[in-house]
């Protein structure tokens, strides 16, 4: 919790004169204009440039990622901007650094970004985001990440599984219920991994949901590369889909349609779909309980004080259970 009580004092020390007077640190001239934009595990903001365009300044979370692990999602996204991906990759300033402090915290500026949300329903729309995906996974297969996570039951499944046991929010009358049942979802989603066998693990976006694109007319732009990591192809690609099990399949038609024209599609990865939605529940509640001590996530999320969500939370543990051990062969179909 030191660490936690830590982290809000200094983002609380993030007033509008130090914000400018970090980033014209680092050579701009600011106009005074400030716009805080929405992010709960950062800190984002607009800030006007005199006699240029706006640009987006980052405040990275103390304590989350080591700034190895920072360095390396620059690091990335700066080679994807180099075959020409648009996306808010960070400026480097003459050095070569793209990671600065203020004070504890590090931070960097970015290009603002323009555009509209994705149709995620117009075939067009779809099979242009999955050409650029495929843009985007044929420069993450070139190497792995050092420092970054892989998404995996021990790098993420377990970690979570612990975040939530300690974290007091999980009602004491339901840990033993949570603990027997985590055991075996995540013995499941290991087998599930097991019935694969070896499929590549590339350097991914990690959070590819339709909120973090932005198109710009025909261009596809990706946004916060925060969540990088390690991991099979297809975890870029669920995340796209509806919740509306019988539209997943015609999404995915038109999306891999795109994307295998820059990317060999491995069929057999449709069999961790369900492994990885799994790990991703596991992935949210921890998330939100490790950052308890932040005031914004008990007001975006009050239900977690309260019984009931966690009763429907293991309810919804038990349903992927079911799905991971009654149907392992099931997979959207094509």
């Amino acid at each position: 919790m030191k660490n936690k009580a830590i982290t809000i004092k200094q983002f609380k020390d993030l007033k509008p004169d130090r914000i400018l007077a970090a980033v014209e640190s680092q050579g701009f001239r600011c106009d005074g204009t400030l716009l805080p934009l929405n992010s709960f595990e950062n800190r984002v903001y607009q800030v006007g440039i005199e006699e240029e365009t706006p640009l987006v300044v980052k405040f990275y979370r103390p304590g989350r990622w080591p700034r190895r692990a920072i360095r390396e999602e620059h690091a990335f996204m700066q080679e994807l901007n180099q075959q020409g991906l648009r996306l808010a990759h960070p400026l480097a300033d003459i050095r070569g650094n793209t990671l600065h402090r203020l004070g504890h915290i590090s931070f960097a500026l970015m290009p603002r970004l323009r555009g509209r949300n994705p149709d995620m329903e117009d075939p067009v729309i779809l099979e242009r985001i999955g050409i650029t995906l495929g843009k985007v996974h044929a420069v993450g297969g070139r190497r792995r990440f050092e420092h970054r996570p892989t998404l995996d039951v021990k790098h993420v499944g377990t970690r979570a599984c612990r975040e939530i046991d300690a974290s007091g929010l999980l009602p004491k009358p339901l840990r033993k219920e949570f603990q027997l049942l985590t055991n075996r979802v995540r013995f499941a989603i290991r087998k599930g991994y097991e019935r694969v066998g070896k499929v590549p693990l590339i350097r991914l976006h990690g959070d590819c949901h339709p909120g973090n694109i932005l198109l710009d007319g025909p261009v596809v732009q990706f946004m916060d590369f925060d969540d990088c990591g390690t991991g099979p192809a297809i975890q870029d690609l669920w995340t796209l889909m509806p919740d509306d099990a019988a539209l997943q399949g015609q999404t995915l038609s038109h999306l891999l349609k795109g994307y295998t024209r820059e990317y060999p599609f491995n069929r057999e990865e449709l069999h961790l779909v369900e492994p990885l939605r799994t790990l991703r529940m596991l992935h949210h509640a921890a998330w939100v309980v490790q950052h308890w001590g932040d005031p914004a996530f008990p007001k975006a999320f009050p239900h977690m004080t309260e019984v009931s969500h966690w009763e429907n939370y293991l309810v919804a543990l038990e349903g992927q259970l079911a799905r991971l051990t009654l149907h392992p062969d099931a997979v959207i179909a094509l």
